[in-house]
């Protein structure tokens, strides 16, 4: 009787309700699985969507790019240093638009299209290590906005201002505008909203740069700076003045062949040898009388004087100086530049945005004439007082009198 009651079903009956139990748990497992890998549409019949004329185009060309681009951007990201962690907003923002549903892709040929953007625009040079990030692609995305510069190259005039804004575009953290604005000495009654128009969108960390030579020997230019933002930082590149000089009147002798000679325009009365300071080229080399007037509204810690002599014998130690003034880690080294013997200038391997080499135009590094040593000679005496106290006030000698 007892033993009726234990066993009151079949043992066998027991035995396959179990075996059932696990043959349908291992399948609905299976199944699951198999959904995981995307291939559910394959079984189970679904509304064919009619994306019209779209899908045919692209519709064989998502999924091979989708798997193509999922292994550049893994192999792009793995294989850069730290300096492209920073920029994993963009990478994670991607990856955002390959999780959408394919077919949203295929019915806007367009987002395909920006993909293919995007992806190109996260060049890296595994080379050197540097990011050469095009940011003005990235604006596009919507990210970034146009602000003030928070560092401006001020001057001077042929010390060599253009190969280093062109240098410090090499940067990713740098966005400068390319044209001189000349906004604090000639169009400053545009206004701000003007001046902010003209720069490029720039995204968190970035810096914002512009270069307008002439503001070094413009009286207004350090109050109208200080209006903008106290906390501005200047950069001068300075050349000995007597070659800086000549290379002025060579620019001009270029643009107007029949100027008088140089020898002319250099002295008042060239018998008594008195200089004319109010000839222009002459007159922006007297760097320390344009320090003073900039000296009354920013402390010295905020103007950095770059060599014009040193950019072009060592740019990588002149731009580490400059990248530190600014802040920023030294990305710009020794590996971005190569020495072309043709021009007598250093010039960067990879440009902004390129991939090819980059030298300075056919402006850049002209023939000087020829100028009668004892003109020459007598400028030298000139600047000697005038480049003992720039040397003086700025703390750093540059040796154009050795």
């Amino acid at each position: 009787m007892a033993f009726s009651r234990v066993f009151s079903d079949p043992p066998s009956k027991s035995i396959f309700k179990t075996f059932a139990v696990m043959l349908l748990s291992i399948l609905a497992s299976l199944y699951f699985l198999h959904c995981l890998t995307e291939r559910c549409g394959t079984c189970i019949p679904t509304e064919r969507r009619d994306t019209g004329p779209v899908e045919g185009f692209y519709a064989s060309k998502v999924k091979d790019f989708e798997s193509l681009r999922r292994k550049r951007l893994f192999q792009k990201w793995t294989s850069t240093r730290p300096l492209v962690m920073r920029h994993h907003s963009l990478i994670h923002r991607l990856e955002s638009v390959r999780q959408k549903d394919l077919d949203g892709v295929q019915a806007d040929g367009h987002i395909f299209q920006a993909d293919v953007k995007l992806s190109n625009s996260l060049d890296v040079d595994l080379e050197t290590g540097g990011s050469y990030f095009d940011t003005g692609k990235l604006s596009a995305l919507g990210d970034g906005s146009k602000k003030l510069p928070q560092a401006i190259i001020i001057g001077v005039k042929k010390g060599g201002t253009r190969a280093l804004l062109e240098f410090l575009r090499v940067h990713p953290d740098i966005r400068a505008v390319g044209a001189e604005p000349h906004f604090f000495d000639r169009n400053y009654d545009n206004g701000m909203d003007w001046y902010r128009d003209l720069m490029p969108k720039t995204l968190e960390g970035q810096i914002t740069m512009e270069k307008t030579p002439s503001y070094f020997v413009t009286r207004e230019a350090p109050a109208r700076i200080y209006a903008m933002s106290r906390d501005t930082k200047l950069i001068v590149v300075v050349r000995d003045p007597v070659t800086r000089a000549i290379s002025d009147y060579t620019q001009t002798l270029s643009k107007k062949p029949d100027i008088p000679t140089f020898e002319s325009l250099t002295f008042k009365n060239r018998t008594t040898g008195l200089i004319d300071t109010s000839w222009s080229a002459i007159q922006i080399g007297i760097y320390a009388k344009h320090l003073d007037n900039w000296l009354q509204f920013f402390p010295m810690s905020q103007i950095l004087f770059v060599s014009g002599e040193r950019l072009i014998s060592d740019p990588a130690g002149e731009l580490g100086r400059v990248q530190d003034f600014l802040g920023l880690k030294r990305i710009i080294t020794d590996k971005h530049f190569y020495f072309n013997q043709t021009k007598g200038f250093p010039c960067l391997k990879k440009a902004e945005g390129s991939s090819k080499p980059h030298c300075l135009g056919k402006t850049k590094g002209r023939t000087h004439p020829n100028i009668d040593p004892e003109v020459v000679q007598r400028l030298r005496d000139f600047y000697r007082p005038f480049n003992m106290k720039f040397y003086q006030m700025t703390g750093r000698k540059f040796g154009w009198d050795d």
